[in-house]
């Protein structure tokens, strides 16, 4: 489990985190010119239960979701998001495209042969809670990483939602962007912050809170009471 916190920027402030970010710490190895886009489908019941656990602000709670990075589909990642209070983790396993394939087709089958504990957790909560897909969401990902503390700091912007489409091997699926364009700064680090990235990533203009990329990119979907 990590510290997280997590803000929504505006576009001033990215360009000042940029200039100071590239200043104190280095871009992450993993990207292209210093970003790389992201995929997700997420998943939920059918009563959106982390949906709504998010909207109550429920203080330990988690979500599936199968992920790809610039399009990638031979990399192709399930993962459980973790929240309890201002801690996040995350557990991850490999899936094949054929296997997703499967999936988004109804067919589960597959995950019952699978020795990973993650997949036949996923496996048990589709089968026992109706975990289903729910929503694409895109997003361009600048990654900064500080060794000490281990941090990472990323900036996410053109978050996209495929309001209910669910074609994750699309090579191009239909997503409109998000309303309000917004712009989120992230930061997670281990036992300690070091003040070199606490001071870099101050804001004056910042609203600190829990943005949800999955509950922004529902906004056309249920409405939650």
């Amino acid at each position: 489990m990590r510290h997280e916190w997590k803000h929504e920027i505006t576009y001033a402030d990215m360009l000042a985190l940029r200039s100071r970010l590239k200043a104190v710490a280095r871009p992450d190895t993993h990207a292209k010119d210093g970003q790389y886009r992201i995929r997700s489908l997420y998943f939920d019941t059918l009563t959106d239960k982390a949906l709504r656990e998010k909207a109550d602000g429920v203080s330990r709670r988690i979500k599936f979701r199968i992920r790809c990075y610039n399009g990638d589909f031979s990399r192709i990642r399930l993962e459980k998001k973790i929240k309890a209070g201002g801690l996040c983790g995350k557990e991850s396993a490999p899936l094949t495209a054929a296997e997703v394939s499967a999936l988004l087709a109804g067919d589960s089958a597959f995950m019952r042969e699978k020795e990973d504990p993650l997949i036949r957790e996923f496996y048990a909560r589709m089968t026992a809670e109706g975990l289903m897909p729910k929503t694409i969401v895109e997003y361009v990902r600048e990654p900064y990483v500080f060794a000490p503390g281990n941090v990472r700091v990323t900036i996410d912007r053109s978050i996209r939602t495929g309001l209910s489409g669910t074609d994750f091997l699309a090579e191009e699926p239909l997503t409109v962007p998000v309303p309000g364009d917004p712009i989120i700064l992230e930061v997670k680090w281990d036992a300690y912050l070091p003040d070199i990235i606490r001071d870099a990533v101050q804001l004056e203009s910042c609203r600190s809170g829990p943005f949800s990329k999955y509950a922004a990119c529902r906004i056309y979907g249920r409405t939650i009471h």
